[in-house]
């Protein structure tokens, strides 16, 4: 039982296979950070409330610094007798300082301890997140300029549907990430709340000074309820489910830059640098990394769906089941940062093949809608429109026509309210220029999304 900082209440040294079967300091070392700056500031607010001497707190907090750096050099051993990060950087504290080491822990419990780490953690990675989402908005933007009045086919149930920008169509993923940091902002007001003093359940009988730690580690308020403070993860499912919508954002993206780039549509052409090659098939140059996120959109619900799993059936407070949090966490983390920053970047080097988009603007009578609403404006209903122009396109199919390719005679046979400025709007710039209602298609419209969005990433 030695080194075991809860020995006290056994008699029997813990079972070699429950060490490692319980073991989690494999993968929460990784908040070794946030343990030791949650530490100094418990430190410091126990020498403010005269529950521990300058001395002693100097002794400490030099010695958490030491430490801090052990690890950063390599120099600090993990192993699964030490449990959890929280034990191994007490253990080494109480090595290196003696018995003062063991003061460190007045006040608080593992269970506050560990949702402050979690939450000092995820603060930051919030953060990086943001910032991350950001630069392929910028991404998106910067070919969205560089191609702004190139019209291309838009799509409704993969059908040419009606002539748009490609302009118009990057940046409505932009509005989809834009809908992401939102989300972000928004959780982590949840996540920025001190847990510390919460101790195990119940708080503590020590004069502690909960608010003075919120403000040493940056924290605007404190937890309302100790309770709910030690058992809470809802923020950590909050900002796993806004990872899962930036997946599948990333992943309806991806799916989109894999047909693009097909034989069959030649739309975009991928950076040699961002594909790979086959073992078998010499031509090949495959989309690997959209496929990968795509595919890795799947890992991250799993995460979320393990979260809301292992929390569903949990008594109050803490339980040891909540260990099992952290590992999704960290993975979806990884995983959605990894995926849009190489998404960022799949962007920057992507080629976009104006002629072939241009070529198919008005291939599939994605005109029908212009002609329909041309007949509006002539007096003609809506629903009298739309099925004659649907005849019309039924006509062109029976003789291989594009509408833009019937004459005046052909038109007037389905209605005598077309004139000859049918032929001007049998054009996909005009077609686009012509839905000009915020939000829509048209040139001024996608210029002014555009600025909007460049102001919005300069803040």
């Amino acid at each position: 039982m030695a080194g075991k900082l809860w020995k006290g209440r056994f008699r029997e040294a813990t079972h070699q296979m429950v060490e490692s079967f319980t073991a989690s300091i494999r993968f929460d070392q990784r908040l070794y950070k946030y343990d030791i700056e949650g530490s100094i500031a418990h430190c410091r607010m126990l020498v403010r409330q005269k529950l521990k001497k300058d001395e002693e707190a100097d002794v400490l907090i030099q010695a958490l610094g030491e430490i801090l750096r052990e690890i950063e050099h390599g120099l600090f051993t993990f192993e699964d007798s030490q449990e959890d990060v929280h034990m191994a950087i007490e253990q080494r504290l109480i090595e290196k300082v003696g018995e003062v080491g063991g003061k460190l822990h007045t006040g608080r419990s593992r269970n506050d301890q560990i949702a402050l780490d979690i939450r000092l953690f995820l603060k930051e990675e919030i953060h990086s997140t943001d910032q991350d989402v950001r630069e392929l908005q910028r991404s998106l933007v910067a070919q969205a300029k560089a191609n702004l009045d190139l019209v291309m086919p838009g799509f409704t149930h993969l059908q040419h549907a009606q002539p748009v920008l490609f302009s118009h169509h990057l940046m409505a993923y932009y509005e989809m990430f834009r809908r992401d940091r939102l989300r972000l902002q928004s959780c982590l007001e949840r996540v920025n709340v001190s847990p510390l003093g919460s101790a195990a359940l119940a708080g503590t009988s020590l004069p502690i000074d909960r608010t003075l730690t919120a403000e040493l580690l940056g924290f605007p308020a404190v937890s309302r309820n100790s309770i709910d403070a030690v058992s809470d993860r809802d923020f950590v499912i909050e900002f796993t489910a806004a990872a899962a919508l930036i997946m599948m954002h990333l992943s309806r993206m991806s799916e989109e830059l894999i047909l693009w780039s097909s034989s069959e549509f030649g739309y975009v052409e991928l950076a040699e640098a961002f594909c790979t090659g086959s073992s078998i098939m010499p031509q090949k140059k495959n989309p690997d990394i959209p496929e990968l996120v795509r595919g890795k959109s799947g890992r991250v619900y799993g995460h979320l769906m393990s979260l809301l799993t292992m929390m569903k059936g949990l008594p109050l407070a803490y339980n040891r089941d909540l260990q099992e949090d952290k590992e999704p966490l960290f993975d979806t983390i990884d995983t959605v940062r990894q995926s849009l920053m190489i998404m960022a970047r799949l962007w920057e080097h992507l080629s976009v093949n104006r002629e072939r988009l241009e070529e198919m603007a008005t291939a599939g009578y994605t005109m029908a809608t212009d002609v329909a609403e041309y007949l509006v404006l002539r007096g003609m209903p809506f629903r009298q429109a739309h099925g004659t122009v649907g005849r019309m396109v039924q006509y062109c199919l029976e003789k291989g026509k594009e509408l833009q390719e019937l004459t005046m005679d052909e038109f007037n046979s389905f209605t005598k309210l077309i004139a000859k400025d049918i032929f001007s709007i049998l054009d996909a710039k005009h077609s686009v220029d012509s839905r000009r209602a915020i939000g829509s298609t048209s040139l001024k419209q996608v210029e002014e999304a555009i600025a909007l969005a460049e102001g919005e990433l300069t803040t």
